[in-house]
């Protein structure tokens, strides 16, 4: 397996339009997502990264909506995603669309989210799948430095092995499959292991998802102790008569 954190930087696109078929991608992220914003309660949503702020979220409830990047003249706040200006425990809600595949320190970005999100915070997670047509196309040589191929494809059970470390639930997980050149109604479906695009909602929580059976030690009675106190009762029995 290799390591999640690289030096190389790998530079993210500035729009779903600047990647091939993206309007696509973004509008399947959308639609996976739609049921669960009205579910999403809190005072601050933070959207990290280019990508992340074309998803839709009006349907979410929570009504301080802001996104975070390096570029002032883009992003509502300007910081890098490693190292987020923010009080612990201060942020509800997190997007992270396909933040984790432009990065260089995947781990490091999820700690610095952990960190601010409150306890029982969402978190929502999309990249591509490795085991998808888009996956099999990342290893031709001529398609691997242009985008999407050029980000990084990390499994999902990858993934949901750093969110257990962090003591993450993971509430959803789909793979959809986007077909361009069908009509509208049928070009997103549901797709199994093999959809190209990726999408998990997980909640922070503060209780260990596997918890740890108690064992409590039985204080041990000798039988000659029992059966002496036996006779003892039975013998103050017969002398009260």
């Amino acid at each position: 397996m290799k390591p999640a954190r690289i030096e190389k930087n790998i530079q993210m696109p500035a729009s779903w339009s600047a990647i091939p078929f993206g309007e696509h991608y973004r509008q399947a992220l959308d639609i996976q997502l739609a049921p669960w914003w009205q579910k999403i309660f809190g005072f601050h949503l933070l959207k990290l990264g280019h990508l992340s702020t074309e998803i839709q979220t009006k349907q979410c409830m929570i009504p301080h909506q802001f996104s975070l990047g390096e570029d002032s003249n883009i992003f509502d706040v300007a910081a890098a995603p490693e190292a987020l200006p923010f009080a612990d425990k201060t942020i509800d809600a997190c997007v992270m669309s396909h933040m984790l595949a432009y990065s260089n320190n995947p781990h490091w970005i999820l700690r610095e989210v952990d960190r601010v999100l409150i306890d029982d915070g969402w978190l929502i997670i999309s990249g591509f799948n490795p085991f998808s047509l888009a996956g099999m196309a990342k290893l031709v040589p001529i398609l691997r430095k242009q985008q999407p191929y050029c980000s990084r494809f990390f499994p999902s059970l990858r993934v949901f092995d750093w969110l257990g470390l962090l003591n993450y639930e993971v509430l959803y997980h789909q793979n959809c499959q986007v077909i361009p050149w069908m009509s509208p109604d049928k070009r997103i479906n549901k797709c199994g292991g093999v959809g190209v695009i990726s999408v998990i909602v997980a909640r922070k929580r503060t209780y260990p998802l596997t918890p740890t059976p108690l064992k409590f030690k039985q204080p041990k009675v000798k039988i000659t102790t029992a059966l002496g106190a036996t006779k003892e009762i039975s013998k103050q029995t017969k002398l009260t008569k």
